[in-house]
């Protein structure tokens, strides 16, 4: 028995189940991350004068700057992975979405350099507000970023056997990976001027 809308779009909603589920999972996250850069606002607005430490203080610019490249450059990417599904080009899809497991591969690489340096320097989550919110929100983003990519691994290695029987429910998947993968993208977009710039 076929599970109905995999492939064919809700008649209540116009989205296939999976797409469905993944507008409302993400909707959920909204509300994590939302609730987080809340409490961010009102401990830097609350903070008595003087006291609050910004970001250019502890944080590699430069470091966060690239990062933002690298994650932009995996939308594309992504983007490019689907669209050659759609395409019927198998081979270009494994390429584009290997390029998009490499560009987190490098984001996680430059993570780890900061905070490497920044507890080399003495600075950890304890050491004042400011870098326990850094510490909260970019560590939550890489556990996003490296969720994103186990299920983008799967998609380019084992998962992918789907593609020989039901090509357009594997499309479909990776539509929804992209979905996700371009949330984690735009949380970050958000995070690099919010943390390092502002």
């Amino acid at each position: 028995m076929d599970i109905p809308y995999n492939v064919e779009p809700r008649p209540d909603t116009g989205l296939y189940n999976a797409k469905l589920g993944i507008w409302l999972f993400l909707a959920s996250e909204v509300m994590l991350f939302g609730a987080l850069f809340s409490s961010y606002v009102l401990l830097r607005t609350g903070a008595p004068a003087g006291t609050w430490h910004h970001g250019r203080e502890f944080l590699n610019v430069p470091l966060a700057t690239l990062n933002t490249i690298i994650l932009i450059a995996s939308s594309v990417t992504m983007v490019m992975s689907w669209a050659s599904l759609k395409l019927n080009d198998f081979k270009k899809f494994r390429l584009y979405l290997g390029v998009t497991f490499l560009c987190g591969v490098g984001f996680l690489a430059i993570k780890a350099i900061e905070y490497s340096t920044k507890f080399h320097h003495g600075y950890f989550p304890k050491s004042n507000t400011f870098l326990a919110i850094y510490f909260t929100l970019t560590g939550l983003h890489v556990l996003h970023v490296i969720g994103g990519m186990i299920v983008n691994g799967y998609f380019a290695g084992p998962g992918a056997k789907m593609w020989r029987t039901e090509p357009e429910r594997f499309t479909n998947r990776i539509e929804v990976a992209g979905l996700y993968w371009h949330f984690v993208d735009l949380v970050w977009i958000f995070l690099f001027p919010t943390l390092y710039l502002l």
